[in-house]
């Protein structure tokens, strides 16, 4: 396992672009940590950092202590599983597991354990002797984690593994990726655009926007108490509602309605709230108008206005709703206030 610490890495291009501003974190032993964000904002600059496939401007990177700044990447005792897999097409399975073992001149015997070890865990053994052709996107996925797993790393590194997979397979091998990281133990970064992966694997999740990061904390942390309006929206499908309100005398109203009865301060905020922390019926005090009713099986999802702003309430599916006027309330243990011009938490 290994300890992994960046201070102030930051990248910067010789055109002068500025790829990741000074970033500092620390990754325990055995964490499972996701960098997300949208296309980008750095995450997968960070990573190939962490693997020394990127070089590094300023900044200090360790693993187990060790300053790795300028250290070859094939001595960093890491292994990395990337979005396209990087398989061989004329070996097979057996031989595409083997091949960094067979490179390091590891004796056969020791070989042929770790590749009976690695495919019974990944469930490939029947697939030993095919080639990456004859394979499903999922076994394929399988292969390349194989190939990672028989070298024994002190780190895990995964660039986007999932996103050529279609949905019902990505929720499977989620699952899987994260079972084989307790089992194994092995600190892993892991980085995605996608929030859900985010959500449901990490230990703690590291928000990254425009070269910078937003905001790291485990995923209830980061969905439950947004340190910004970007993390707000960002992360949660359907994201938080955001609306625009006023701090008067103690209370935050929208459109004279009291919303949240104790707040500091005054003038204009932001009020955040998830969808599924509204309450629907005749005891609300805030006037909604219904447009769009979206089922989804077990829930349905209320679009609308709110004071002529966009709202997304989540009900459960024997909560009667109807396009039109109805009456809401917002949990007051459940809002976040945001400044409005600077989006950070208040």
């Amino acid at each position: 396992m290994a300890q992994v610490s960046l201070k102030n890495i930051r990248k910067i291009y010789p055109n002068g672009a500025e790829a990741l501003t000074p970033s500092s974190f620390d990754i325990g032993d055995g964490e499972f940590v996701v960098l997300v964000g949208p296309s980008g904002c750095g995450k997968s600059t960070l990573l190939r950092m962490v693997a020394g496939l990127e070089e590094i401007t300023e900044g200090e990177l360790t693993i187990n202590g060790r300053v790795m700044n300028d250290v070859d990447p094939a001595d960093r005792d890491i292994a990395m599983v990337f979005q396209n897999y990087a398989l061989y097409p004329h070996m097979t399975v057996r031989k595409n597991i083997a091949y960094g073992l067979k490179n390091r001149k590891t004796p056969k015997d020791e070989i042929e354990r770790k590749v009976a070890e690695a495919a019974s865990m990944l469930n490939l053994n029947e697939f030993l002797d095919r080639k990456p052709s004859q394979l499903s996107g999922g076994q394929r996925q399988r292969v390349a984690m194989g190939r990672a797993i028989v070298r024994d790393p002190a780190l895990f590194l995964f660039d986007e593994p999932l996103s050529n997979l279609d949905a019902k397979l990505r929720n499977q091998m989620r699952i899987e990726i994260k079972a084989l990281q307790r089992r194994l133990g092995v600190t892993s970064i892991y980085v995605t655009h996608d929030q859900v992966e985010a959500m449901t694997m990490a230990d703690r999740i590291i928000v990254m926007n425009a070269g910078r990061i937003e905001q790291i904390g485990t995923p209830a942390e980061i969905y439950h108490r947004p340190a910004s309006t970007f993390v707000a929206s960002f992360m949660g499908a359907p994201p938080m509602n955001l609306i625009g309100a006023r701090l008067e005398g103690g209370r935050v109203m929208i459109n004279g309605d009291t919303v949240l009865a104790t707040a500091e301060g005054s003038g204009a905020v932001t009020v955040g709230v998830r969808p599924e922390d509204v309450l629907i019926g005749a005891e609300g005090s805030i006037a909604f108008h219904v447009d769009i009713i979206e089922e989804l099986g077990a829930h349905r999802l209320l679009h609308g206005r709110l004071a002529d702003q966009e709202f997304t309430i989540h009900v459960g599916k024997d909560v009667e709703a109807a396009p039109g006027e109805t009456r809401i309330a917002l949990k007051p243990d459940a809002i976040s206030l945001f400044h409005p011009e600077t989006g950070k938490a208040l």
